[in-house]
């Protein structure tokens, strides 16, 4: 057996491997619960006694691999967001066609919203009683201003001067229209999240003068 410098002997890389795999499924059955118990009882129900209860593993086993409840929500959040193909937002920002730029931003967005709209009507609820989850949901919509203030600015490229004002109002419109809030208020509205979806777009086109 091969042993370190002091003489301890080494991992050897399958058992490395099997214990990434066991820690990975056991994420795996941590997240499932979280999802399963928010979309049947919403944030009452998501403790971390529940959770344990429901994974089957211990509360030291979840804190271990996510920290708090609020480490949980995050993964989660970011597990639905590349489920519902977020990780296309690379390429949109690297489209160099403006319009094809903006209308991919909207459908990227639109996507995630109404992938799991129910899950993350419940995720944007706690979010706004849970001061810590809250920051983390901020930070995420920070990165979507930064992604919209590129989209317009490789729309407004090469055209005469814009003021500053105008500019961070189209920023704004941006951000607002492709906001969760918006999207859900609009498919309640509409009856379906299949048509707030198409109905964005237009929306957007109009608002931001492309």
């Amino acid at each position: 057996m091969e042993k370190t410098e002091d003489g301890l002997p080494c991992k050897r890389p399958y058992e490395l491997g099997k214990r990434r795999e066991a820690t990975d499924r056991t994420r795996e059955a941590v997240l499932s619960a979280a999802r399963e118990l928010l979309e049947s009882g919403g944030a009452r129900d998501l403790t971390m006694e529940a959770l344990a209860k429901a994974s089957g593993v211990t509360r030291q086993t979840i804190h271990n691999l996510f920290g708090t409840k609020t480490g949980v929500l995050e993964a989660l959040f970011d597990r639905i967001a590349v489920d519902a193909g977020m990780m296309r937002m690379r390429e949109v920002m690297a489209s160099s066609d403006a319009e094809s730029m903006l209308a991919a931003f909207v459908g990227v967005f639109a996507g995630f919203w109404g992938k799991d709209r129910l899950l993350l009507k419940r995720i944007h609820g706690i979010a706004a009683i849970d001061p810590e989850f809250g920051q983390a949901v901020q930070a995420r919509n920070q990165r979507r201003k930064m992604a919209a203030t590129r989209v317009i600015e490789r729309i407004h490229a090469g055209r005469e001067g814009m003021a500053a004002g105008e500019r961070e109002k189209k920023i704004a419109i941006l951000v607002a229209l492709t906001s969760f809030e918006f999207f859900d208020a609009l498919a309640e509205s509409c009856g379906s999240a299949e048509a707030a979806g198409g109905w964005i777009y237009p929306l957007v086109k109009k608002a931001v003068g492309v």
